[in-house]
């Protein structure tokens, strides 16, 4: 299986965007790419820009080549809805747009939906697909970090029968039973984790959500088959995101990376070090 993380915090925009080939079938998680609009009194930077325009580009070439695109909710960094020819005679497979949502995210279904004219639109919360050998399975539909605020995602399997991948999607931890359930009972080899949001903690994030997600990453280390456990998007808008996790990467050791690491990279959160793009002390 090939395993390709194309946008991502790590590489320097948001997003959890994840090409995957297997012998029977190529397919994209969350084909999109984006940029916080402000942090830290900063937008983005040109740097940050030209870096998402180069990720979004290479997200459109691997998505013409894949058969199967995935959206595991409706937030704009995991679907890009100005691009429904990205979505034109694929099977697409969604978070339900009707079910377990909030109001926002009902109303960014429906243009999304509206706008895309796939082969195929199948709802995927709790549900399996085979694509020969290949099983792609979903979560039922968990909250979107500690609470249904921020409505739903579904997490994804893919299974070619040798290698089992999940993607988490956006569960911020995983801090919740049912997020880190889905994990534990599919035992995968190589996992990406949105991770705790800690650079909110204590005001949006809360604590208790921090170590109970401390928990479940130790538990899915000891008691899954866990090749490479990547770390990512939320949690690494926090740049001290190595010592809240070094319980985890203590244990995990090489097993445990961001996404620019898995692919070879130098991690590159641009929108953490705004202010000195924007004073010229860039290095």
């Amino acid at each position: 299986m090939i395993i390709r993380p194309v946008a991502f915090d790590s590489l320097g925009t948001r997003g959890m965007a994840t090409y995957v080939e297997t012998s029977d079938i190529k397919l994209f998680i969350d084909p999109a790419v984006a940029l916080a609009p402000n942090r830290n009194g900063y937008p983005p930077h040109q740097i940050e820009l030209e870096r998402e325009a180069v990720q979004w580009e290479e997200i459109q070439e691997l998505a013409k080549t894949c058969k199967v695109l995935i959206v595991t909710h409706y937030h704009y960094d995991h679907h890009n809805p100005d691009a429904p020819e990205l979505f034109k005679g694929k099977i697409v497979l969604v978070k339900h747009p009707n079910e377990n949502v909030n109001k926002s995210a009902m109303a960014r279904s429906k243009q999304f939906l509206s706008a895309i004219n796939p082969e195929k639109i199948e709802y995927c919360d709790g549900r399996k697909f085979e694509f020969g050998k290949t099983k792609i399975e979903f979560s039922k539909a968990v909250f979107h970090g500690t609470n249904n605020k921020l409505g739903y995602v579904v997490e994804v399997l893919v299974d070619d029968g040798k290698e089992r991948f999940i993607h988490t999607s956006d569960v911020e931890g995983p801090a919740i039973n049912d997020q880190a359930e889905f994990i534990l009972k599919n035992k995968p080899h190589t996992i990406f984790i949105d991770g705790p949001m800690t650079h909110m903690m204590g005001y949006r994030y809360p604590e208790a959500s921090y170590k109970a997600a401390v928990e479940n990453l130790m538990r899915i280390l000891k008691e899954c088959p866990v090749k490479r456990m990547v770390l990512d998007h939320h949690l690494l808008r926090d740049i001290r995101w190595r010592d809240r996790m070094a319980t985890v990467l203590t244990f995990g050791g090489n097993k445990v990376c961001c996404a620019a690491e898995y692919i070879g990279k130098q991690e590159d959160v641009l929108e953490n070090r705004r202010k000195e793009l924007f004073k010229g002390n860039f290095k």
